[in-house]
């Protein structure tokens, strides 16, 4: 079988299971995504060791750590997985939803219903724990899914792959609601993107050549994000203690996510007093930091950054510092080097702190948090497709609501227009 005729059976069978999944009964889907965690738990020595063959080729190919974090999956990221699928079981069903109903001087009623998109395609790099996430979020907001995982991941994909089939089938459900594509062949991804006859919608996670490629060529709509510049701001009026911990948080605690900050932006007024003990935990922690010629004065020893620092998802251990005069400062910067992505403000002045949530123009604003909460299990969406910093069709962290549409409805009793 070619590669094209592999991609438009997969596409036809996603069309035939989106319809099935269109009228199953929410307690039908919950009964899904329970076999499917269960099957998760059962099979996690046969993950662990499917995981290992992908972390090895990994290695030998130099990826470097970063990447390799991004592939590796724990006991930890496993049980994730599992409570990510068990938050959508008790998250409400959005499909069938009827809001704002109301009667019209005609007589007739109209309101909106809720509706799946139909089938969704994800093309994700990396995190084997997507398929799972991506599976059940597709699943329980009544859409089937066409996942293609990463090269690197593929053994890891294809082991959750056949935890999500087993699960499926015990719920009776076709187990083509959900498929996996096997082949590593990049040449699927571009079928993939053009199959507008059978896909409603492209969701890409991965590295910016991915997404740009994808938002190039696509013959589908896309919800994407390209970058992940995320930036926290410590305002002169931050409380000492709670900028540090916030600031070292947003950078240290995962290095490979889109969430994760890259550049930090200082208030003159503070810069002296929380630079310093910043800085010594920053590189006690390996982290490399590069700053602007006020922030040398201060950190002598760190390297000067250039304005290509300003635009860089470094997704490791680096960190771009630039000391500004003020709020104003801060959102100008934003505005010029941001993503849309996520960016935060470290404060105590409330006033100053609804001013950084109107005027920064991202999918998610954050006061007195790290950049880190920027995700759909954090947020309470069970889990998270994607993060988009579109403003068409959703934006930030694209849970159950984002996977679906509105559809007008009206309800009348014989009524006819004069």
């Amino acid at each position: 079988m070619s590669l094209l005729e592999y991609m438009q059976r997969i596409g036809q069978q996603a069309r035939q299971a989106s319809q099935v999944l269109a009228r199953t009964q929410t307690s039908h889907k919950n009964n899904a995504l329970e076999a499917i965690g269960q099957q998760i738990e059962q099979q996690r020595d046969q993950l662990l060791a499917a995981n290992a063959k992908d972390l090895e080729a990994g290695k030998a190919k130099g990826l470097d750590t970063a990447l390799l974090d991004r592939l590796a999956l724990t006991d930890s990221r496993i049980a994730n997985m599992t409570e990510g699928l068990r938050q959508m079981i008790s998250l409400p069903d959005p499909v069938g939803e009827i809001t704002n109903l109301s009667y019209r001087p005609s007589g007739i009623q109209v309101g909106k219903m809720r509706v799946p998109l139909g089938v969704v395609g994800i093309i994700y790099e990396s995190r084997p724990n997507v398929t799972a996430d991506a599976a059940g979020l597709c699943l329980k907001s009544g859409n089937a899914s066409i996942l293609r995982g990463g090269s690197e991941a593929i053994n890891s994909n294809q082991a959750i792959a056949q935890c999500i089939y087993a699960g499926l089938t015990a719920a009776k459900l076709p187990s083509t609601a959900v498929q996996v594509i096997e082949t590593t062949d990049r040449a699927a991804v571009g079928e993939l993107i053009r199959m507008s006859e059978y896909v409603d919608v492209i969701i890409p996670r991965g590295g910016k050549g991915l997404i740009e490629r994808v938002t190039n060529e696509a013959c589908v709509s896309v919800i994407k994000h390209l970058d992940g510049i995320c930036h926290t701001y410590i305002d002169d009026k931050a409380d000492l203690e709670k900028a540090i911990a916030v600031a070292y948080n947003a950078k240290t605690q995962r290095y490979g996510t889109c969430n994760t900050m890259e550049t930090l932006l200082v208030a003159q007024g503070i810069a002296a007093q929380v630079l310093p003990p910043l800085a010594n935990k920053y590189q006690a922690a390996g982290v490399e930091l590069r700053g602007c010629a006020a922030t040398q004065a201060i950190l002598p020893n760190i390297k000067a950054a250039t304005d290509e620092d300003w635009h860089t998802e470094y997704l490791a251990p680096i960190l771009s510092i630039k000391i500004i005069k003020d709020l104003d400062e801060a959102v100008e910067h934003i505005r010029q080097h941001g993503s849309q992505h996520t960016d935060a403000i470290i404060t105590e002045d409330w006033h100053r702190a609804r001013r950084f949530l109107t005027e920064v123009d991202s999918s998610s604003v954050m006061v007195n948090a790290s950049t880190r909460f920027a995700d759909g299990f954090e947020y309470g969406l069970g889990a998270e497709i994607g993060i988009s910093t579109d403003k068409f069709h959703a934006r930030g962290p694209v849970g159950l609501e984002g996977l679906t549409s509105q559809k007008f409805i009206v309800l009348g009793e014989g009524h006819i227009r004069q």
